[in-house]
């Protein structure tokens, strides 16, 4: 059975917010290596949309760094699938679109033989840990403050018990902790 997994970026009081924290070249190859262990990607639309909104088109971008570029080549070719019950289409290359039966969905993926599944996006993570379906997850730690955002944990109705498997520093001061899901 296949795992699900998400790698977050996230504030050191708990936010989620995509427009702080330290976004680099060892962030970039960390995102890079993270996708040969998974061969789809499951994104909300909140966060399907801002991804498709760059990464199709970053080589063309004169200040896309070489690890950017990398990042850039493997998420457009990856197989992707989006859930949303208001988008019309989704256009980005590798792309399925899903209107309904998320949680259907997910469990018939895990259920494939495969590598693991990634899934990107707060509302779509929450959902799915709300359902017990989550397995692995890499908090990627900013040393920032933010004071605004969504938080990843919020809303949860249940105790969700971790086990810590490994931590990792980058050089910018964040810090990746990887889980499991206790079940």
């Amino acid at each position: 059975m296949r795992k699900l997994n998400f790698q977050i970026n996230i504030t050191l009081d708990g936010y989620t917010d995509h427009t702080v924290g330290i976004v680099d070249d060892q962030l970039h190859d960390f995102f890079t290596d993270q996708m040969d262990n998974f061969d789809i990607e499951l994104f909300g639309r909140v966060t399907y949309e801002l991804m498709a909104s760059y990464w199709p088109n970053a080589a063309e971008d004169p200040e896309a760094t070489k690890s950017m570029i990398r990042f850039a080549d493997k998420i457009n070719a990856m197989p992707k699938i989006v859930f949303s019950k208001t988008l019309q289409k989704a256009e980005w290359n590798n792309t399925t679109l899903i209107k309904s039966n998320m949680i259907d969905e997910v469990i018939k993926l895990k259920k494939q033989s495969g590598r693991d599944i990634s899934v990107g996006g707060i509302s779509i993570v929450q959902e799915f840990m709300r359902h017990g379906l989550i397995d692995e997850c890499w908090l990627l730690v900013h040393p920032v403050v933010a004071e605004k955002g969504r938080r990843l944990f919020a809303g949860l109705e249940n105790t969700i018990d971790l086990k810590l498997i490994d931590t990792l520093t980058f050089q910018s001061g964040v810090v990746v902790l990887h889980y499991s899901f206790l079940k």
